[in-house]
């Protein structure tokens, strides 16, 4: 399917789905609990029904609806009778590589052709030094994988250049026989760490957080039955609050917590400080306002905690002032694809002046023109050049429109709904 986006201004109001990370976490915990908890405000992105669908298998019972009840059996999931497909999502993929670790049986763990080729060394080493076992059939630190348990617990280390080796680790070895001790190599993505301990502190966890650098967590730990409303997603919110700035526009978006653990809720502070008119009522619970038109100013920003904006902040700094310079990018280009590179690879089609480095990105003032872009099946690409797609002229055709529905399900419906002259189609008409 395919995006066709033409230059368009926004105007009125629009609510935002809930955490896609939030709700990942949320049914694998529900599952892990003894009893059925439910969720509130969840999203269901491709990503959280396949999410789902892995913890059906794994023994959980779901109830899916405007709210998601599921019921679980306590931390000794049931072995699968069949192969663990995560399809595209990276967290179900981490996190359900250390939760098969907890069962006495065999797991055959694999997903789409971007989970296969997407690195897993530093877990692995982790849990097989925690007494799983866990290989790579290819021996190349990628999926498919093998994973064994029982998890007992001990001591390992861990880069932190992806909060995905960590977080699976944090969730599940509580669960494990014996108490665990991860040393943490300069911690990146700190805000999804944040997010992942604030679930473990709700369910009275007992650890330890040394500064993000040690972590100890107690062993023979459970998870317990919830009720709990979920915050809207943030990293979602970035694409129309840019689209909003960069436009001549006026928006209002409802179901923000500026006070949530969501790093991506920094897009406040950027936009303001680059000159953007954003008025933001009870920490956002209120709704956030954007009134575009303004004159931005081109930034630096360290994207260490914020591996995901990249690509929008990329569009952004096409209508800033000067240049942008986006550094800290390690994390970005481990995940659906080499952000860093496929972001550049497209605005460049369209004019975009820009100057890639290992560990930067420069962006500077363009004018954009309209082309057929590569989503390169990455549901952030493809949002970002949809709206690229709103200041460049003629219009653009953006592949791979479907990958939106990953994380932002509405995002078609939502651009729509606030006047942005988008179309998808299934193919070109002869």
């Amino acid at each position: 399917m395919k995006f066709l986006v033409s230059p368009s201004n926004l105007k009125g109001e629009a609510a935002i789905p809930g955490s896609k990370s939030n709700t990942t976490r949320a049914v694998i915990i529900a599952t892990l609990a003894e009893g059925t908890s439910v969720i509130r405000n969840p999203v269901a992105s491709t990503d959280c029904l396949t999410t789902v669908e892995v913890c059906k298998q794994i023994g959980a019972e779901v109830e899916l609806g405007e709210i998601w009840k599921v019921t679980g059996h306590g931390k000794r999931p049931k072995i699968p009778d069949d192969v663990l497909h995560m399809r595209n999502s990276g967290t179900t993929y981490y996190i359900m590589t250390a939760t098969a670790c907890l069962m006495n049986g065999y797991s055959l763990i694999t997903g789409d052709y971007q989970i296969r080729r997407r690195p897993a060394q530093p877990l692995i080493d982790a849990l097989n030094h925690f007494g799983a076992q866990v290989f790579s059939t290819r021996n190349t630190g990628t999926a498919p994988l093998v994973a064994k348990g029982v998890l007992k617990g001990g001591k390992a280390k861990l880069p932190g250049i992806n909060s995905q080796w960590l977080s699976p680790l944090l969730i599940n070895c509580p669960l494990g026989e014996e108490d665990t001790e991860i040393e943490v190599d300069n911690l990146q993505e700190r805000p999804y760490i944040e997010l992942t301990l604030g679930w473990l502190s709700r369910q009275g966890i007992e650890f330890e957080n040394e500064n993000f650098e040690r972590f100890k967590l107690r062993g023979g730990q459970s998870f317990t039955p919830f009720d709990e409303t979920l915050p809207s997603d943030w990293e979602s919110a970035c694409f129309p609050l840019v689209a909003a700035a960069i436009t001549d526009s006026d928006i209002t978006l409802f179901g923000m917590d500026t006070q949530d653990y969501q790093g991506d809720k920094v897009i406040i502070e950027i936009l303001r400080e680059m000159g953007a008119d954003i008025e933001v009522r009870d920490h956002g619970r209120g709704g956030i306002r954007v009134r575009g038109g303004k004159t931005l100013r081109g930034m630096e920003i360290d994207c260490g905690n914020i591996p995901d904006a990249p690509p929008i902040l990329s569009v952004l700094g096409c209508r800033a002032e000067g240049k942008m310079v986006l550094k800290n990018l390690g994390a970005s280009r481990l995940k659906e694809t080499d952000r860093v590179k496929s972001i550049h690879q497209e605005l460049t089609k369209m004019g975009a002046k820009m100057e890639e480095k290992s560990d930067t990105l420069t962006i500077y003032h363009s004018d954009l023109h309209g082309t057929l872009i590569d989503g390169h099946h990455d549901h952030r690409i493809v949002m970002a050049m949809a709206v690229a797609g709103l200041i460049a002229k003629g219009t653009t055709l953006i592949d791979h429109a479907e990958y939106a529905k990953i994380s932002f399900p509405t995002f078609y419906e939502v651009l729509k709904g606030l006047g942005v002259q988008i179309e998808l189609i299934d193919r070109l008409e002869e």
